[in-house]
């Protein structure tokens, strides 16, 4: 699912692009083979009545309707057993690309001062 979700992505940048230009781009072919054709048509409904056809979730909300986006939705999506729509405008749902945080290396010593900095408060 998380393949299928990029790829729609892709086409939806590639498309907005494509619009600008007059010259169709052959990468938006091969992707429209790559789709389902039920999932293709919801998605195609979606961008001819001028709107998104895939929005992105930050912060619990839908990128393209602003309105919140339950919980149980966000996490399917992030175990990618299923593409989400959202209720409100039936965009199809994704998770933004995130970078994997580094946390710093604490010495045994600066563990010691921290914890009892959270201890004493």
């Amino acid at each position: 699912m998380k393949k299928l979700i990029d790829d729609l992505l892709k086409l939806q940048t590639l498309q907005t692009a494509a619009a600008k230009d007059a010259k169709p781009s052959p990468q938006i072919a091969a992707l429209r083979a790559e789709i389902p054709l039920p999932i293709l048509a919801h998605f195609d409904r979606l961008v001819a009545r001028g709107k998104k056809g895939i929005a992105v979730i930050r912060r619990q909300v839908c990128s393209a309707c602003h309105v919140q986006v339950p919980r149980n939705v966000e996490l399917t999506l992030m175990h990618g057993g299923d593409i989400q729509l959202c209720e409100n405008c039936g965009c199809y749902l994704a998770l933004p690309e995130t970078a994997p945080v580094e946390l710093p290396k604490l010495t045994p010593k600066a563990r010691r001062k921290r914890a009892f900095a959270v201890a004493a408060a």
